[in-house]
C-alpha cells in the first residue's frame, strides 16, 4: 500500500507548484483525490447507464431500479471504497482514529453529502429559480467545503496531545 501511496503523492506533488499560492498541499491532495474520484464516478455512470444497462431497468428479482438510479448505485459501490482509501492513505494520513471508525464516519459523511446535494439542488432550482447547471456548481462548492471540513475534523480527525505540567 505504501508504494501505491508514494506514487500517488509523487504524481500529485508534481502538479502542486502552480496551486501552492492558493492552497496548502493537503487541500490540494484532497481536491485532486476527490476530483479524480468524482470524474471516475461520472465516467462509470456514463458507461453503466449507456453501455452496460443500455438505458434499461435493472431487475434483481425482488427489486427493480430505473437505469439512472442503477448506474448511480453501481458507480457508488466502486467509487466509495476508492474515495475512502484515497482519503485514509493519501490525504488524511495523520488521523489517530481506528480504520473502522474512519470508514463508518466517512460513510455517514458521504450519505449526508448525497442528501445535501439533493436538498441544495432542489432549493436552488425549484425555489430560487437558478439555472440547473449554475445550481449544481453552487451546490458542489458548498458540499465540497462542508466535506473537507467534516473529513478533517470528524472522519479523519487527529487527536491533539496536550502536555500538562503539574
Amino acid at each position: 500500500m505504501h508504494l501505491v501511496r508514494d506514487r500517488i503523492l509523487t504524481f500529485l506533488d508534481f502538479f502542486y507548484p502552480p496551486f501552492s499560492r492558493i492552497m496548502d498541499k493537503r487541500t490540494f491532495h484532497y481536491a485532486a483525490c476527490g476530483g479524480g474520484n468524482t470524474l471516475l464516478s461520472i465516467f462509470l455512470y456514463f458507461i453503466f447507464y449507456n453501455f452496460i444497462l443500455k438505458k434499461r431497468v435493472l431487475h434483481l428479482g425482488f427489486i427493480a431500479f430505473k437505469p439512472h438510479i442503477a448506474a448511480f448505485l453501481i458507480a457508488f459501490v466502486i467509487t466509495f471504497p476508492i474515495g475512502f482509501v484515497l482519503s485514509k492513505y493519501v490525504v488524511w494520513t495523520e488521523s489517530t482514529l481506528k480504520g473502522k471508525i474512519q470508514l463508518f464516519r466517512y460513510f455517514i459523511l458521504v450519505m449526508f453529502c448525497v442528501g445535501l446535494n439533493y436538498v441544495f439542488l432542489k432549493f436552488f432550482v425549484e425555489y430560487c429559480h437558478i439555472y440547473p447547471t449554475i445550481s449544481q456548481i453552487i451546490t458542489t462548492v458548498i458540499v465540497v467545503v462542508f466535506s473537507y471540513v467534516s473529513q478533517k475534523h470528524f472522519s479523519f480527525r487527529t487527536e491533539e496531545v496536550s502536555l500538562e505540567v503539574d
